[in-house]
């Protein structure tokens, strides 16, 4: 993709590819459109199971991971991943914003923590940060 004037973002950040951990299908949507319309290649997934089984996910440079997810919890999954040796960073989501998950997540080395409903542009501002592509959020921030 050659550089532009109009989407110095989209350049910017074609190619990285991102983990989607989502249960709720119309968000889970909405979301990976997003990504993919920012320029990131979304991988979407409904459940822990369906990523745990999904080795390309090993290589992603970020995951976004719902905390709420039906079997096996959004923090049990990022553990599981880790423990795989997957080291790409994470932003928890969650529709609960409780301080106990705020501490859980930092905890397990989460550095961003975005309550539902939250601006698709917070989400957007956080990967950029995240992957390098601009300034990072920094620590457990509530958005």
């Amino acid at each position: 993709m050659a550089a532009s004037r109009e989407h110095p973002d989209l350049v910017r950040r074609h190619g990285h590819v991102v983990i989607l951990v989502e249960d709720d299908a119309g968000l889970r949507t909405a979301l990976e459109r997003m990504l993919r319309t920012a320029g990131f290649e979304a991988q979407a997934y409904a459940d822990a199971e369906s990523v745990l089984a999904d080795h390309s996910v090993d290589w992603a440079d970020c995951m976004v991971i719902d905390v709420g997810l039906p079997a096996l919890s959004g923090f049990d999954l990022l553990q599981r991943l880790r423990d795989r040796g997957v080291t790409a960073p994470a932003v928890v989501i969650s529709a609960q914003d409780e301080q106990r998950l705020r501490l859980e997540a930092e905890r397990r080395g989460v550095m961003h923590f975005l309550a539902k409903p939250f601006l698709g542009s917070a989400l957007l501002r956080l990967l950029d940060g995240v992957i390098g592509n601009g300034p990072a959020a920094g620590g457990i921030r509530p958005s």
